[in-house]
């Protein structure tokens, strides 16, 4: 019952409507999206700002990026005025180094992806790759929506993390609570695919602290056979 209760609650609940992104209908043409073939060959990328300063650094901004196959988030903090080489060193450092080499990236026209070290990305990392970068949300309401769902989380958590310091007065500590977030979203069922972005991605759910209360319970893993039929529909949704 306390499923229903807790969604109803988050219905009714005047803080987190107003957290919401607006769903207007938006101007914009369609544009198809080639379909990917494994998980973080297309991500998608876009930034949360207007967050008050939270961290050691004063971090204001959180950039978002979404592997189209797995719905897997990562969520990277940074400040709203970085360049495009801070940008492209934190992506290459947090993510493509223990990842893949992206070969589509989906993305607004931010000047942080149209300068000539997103177009020419041999200058940055040794090497000839072939990143593009494309606007068209309307034509990925998928994506965009769960971009829109990842940036209402992330302001839910500044709307409440909220500490009290005698030198500096209220401080936001959201960012501290965002690998909390990112495990919540990638062992959450996602609705498209019927399964979690964890198992579409490795194959397997991590173990979440309430796990270690449930020791009699069997782990179970996929097979080879049904993990890739989860791979094949989670394509046919990323397209869709």
């Amino acid at each position: 019952m306390w499923q229903k209760d807790v969604a109803d609650y988050c219905k009714t609940c005047d803080r987190c409507q107003k957290a919401n992104t607006s769903t207007g209908k938006r101007i914009g043409s369609m544009i198809k999206i080639q379909e990917p073939s494994r998980p973080w060959e297309i991500v998608h990328m876009d930034w949360v700002t207007g967050l008050p300063p939270g961290g050691d650094r004063s971090y204001n901004a959180c950039l978002v990026i979404l592997d189209r196959i797995s719905k897997t988030p990562i969520l990277l903090l940074c400040h709203k005025d970085d360049t495009a080489m801070d940008t492209a060193l934190l992506v290459w450092n947090r993510v493509v180094s223990w990842t893949v080499i992206f070969t589509n990236i989906i993305s607004d026209r931010d000047p942080k992806f149209t300068s000539a070290l997103w177009t020419n990305p041999h200058q940055l990392f040794g090497k000839k790759l072939s990143f593009s970068t494309a606007y068209h949300p309307q034509a990925d309401g998928l994506a965009e929506r769960m971009i829109q769902t990842l940036e209402d989380m992330v302001r839910r958590f500044y709307a409440y993390v909220l500490e009290f310091n005698e030198c500096d007065g209220f401080i936001h500590y959201w960012c501290t609570l965002l690998p909390e977030l990112e495990l919540a979203y990638k062992t959450s069922i996602h609705s498209s695919t019927n399964q979690t972005p964890a198992i579409l991605e490795k194959g397997w759910n991590p173990k979440l602290p309430l796990d270690s209360l449930r020791k009699d319970l069997v782990e179970i893993h996929p097979t080879a056979a049904s993990f890739k039929g989860m791979l094949d529909r989670a394509r046919k949704h990323a397209v869709r």
